[in-house]
Parts: structure tokens; C-alpha cells; sequence
């Protein structure tokens, strides 16, 4: 799948998996380096959101609505996945403020790989978003086809809610 960044081509390492589909095993690391695996994140509706670097202004505006919902879904996990290192990440939370969801480094590729979303010519992860169920299958899937543009927050919410509304009832 191409995508562009910054109005420049790039392709991702693999195909994406999509809405139906489990989501692939990785691991990444938390904010203490420990590991962790697809899982430790299944068993409740998750949301995750993919930026391609903590440190910009896209991926930060990204985290941070992110983080604002997160509270109203108390029965879902919202997690950042980037390729920042755990250090990067920890400096950038701890001076943003972001405390309602975890943001896990992927610095060694593993989710990059497993999912396709490495853009080797890059060297970053494109951005994206998946909502999960409880069992692990993809709900809703949005690859930003240009990698410096914000995702549909709405609909990711939405399907989102779709999945919290059924944990609820």
C-alpha cells in the first residue's frame, strides 16, 4: 500500500490488516521498558493510535484528543504506538500532561513489522488508527493516506463506541 509523506511517496513494509481480521502478535515497551505483547492489550475495546513521531505537532495534537476521550470509555484501552524510544516517550508525556492513556514505544519494529505499517524509506510507522474488540478482531481500521494529515477522530470513536456499548449492556 503507498502512502505519501510530506507529499512524498512511501510505501508500507506489508499489507495492513484489516477490519475482520485478528490483529497480529507483537511486543512493544511501556513507560518502565517492560514488554509488552498484543496480549497484555486484548480483553476489553481497544483503541490504538499510531503516529509516526511523538515529537511533531500531528502526532502530538493526535495523542493528546486521544487522551481527552479516554476517560469517557472506562471500559476500553487507548494506547500511542510509536517509534520513538521509551525516553523520548516518557520526556514527552511527562511535559504534555498526558496521564489517561499509554503510550508504548515500538523502537525495535516488532508491531511496525507485524502489522505493515513500517515505511522503510522513512523509518517511521504511518499513521493510523485500530479499534479492537475484546477478542483481539479489528473493528475499524484508518491508514492516513497522507502521513502528516490528522485521522477521522469521529469515526474512530464511533467505532469505538459501537464495541463499549456492547461491554456495557
Amino acid at each position: 500500500m503507498k502512502i505519501t509523506f510530506n507529499g512524498n511517496p512511501a510505501e508500507l513494509e506489508a499489507t495492513p490488516p484489516t477490519v475482520g481480521e485478528e490483529l497480529p502478535k507483537f511486543k512493544v515497551f511501556d513507560n518502565q521498558n517492560q514488554k509488552v505483547k498484543r496480549a497484555d492489550l486484548v480483553g476489553q475495546p481497544l483503541l490504538i493510535s499510531v503516529v509516526p513521531d511523538i515529537n511533531t505537532s500531528v502526532c502530538s495534537t493526535q495523542t493528546h484528543k486521544f487522551n481527552q476521550q479516554a476517560d469517557h470509555y472506562p471500559h476500553a484501552t487507548f494506547v500511542t504506538i510509536s517509534n520513538n524510544a521509551v525516553a523520548e516517550q516518557e520526556g514527552w508525556c511527562a511535559a504534555e500532561g498526558v496521564a489517561h492513556l499509554q503510550l508504548l514505544s515500538d523502537e525495535e519494529l516488532s508491531f511496525g513489522y507485524a502489522t505493515g505499517l513500517y515505511l522503510p524509506t522513512v523509518g517511521l510507522l504511518a499513521r493510523s488508527i485500530f479499534v479492537v474488540d475484546e477478542a483481539g478482531v479489528i473493528t475499524y481500521s484508518e491508514i492516513v493516506p497522507e502521513a502528516t494529515h490528522e485521522p477521522n477522530y469521529v469515526a474512530a470513536l464511533e467505532a469505538l463506541e459501537k464495541l463499549t456499548d456492547r461491554v456495557d449492556a
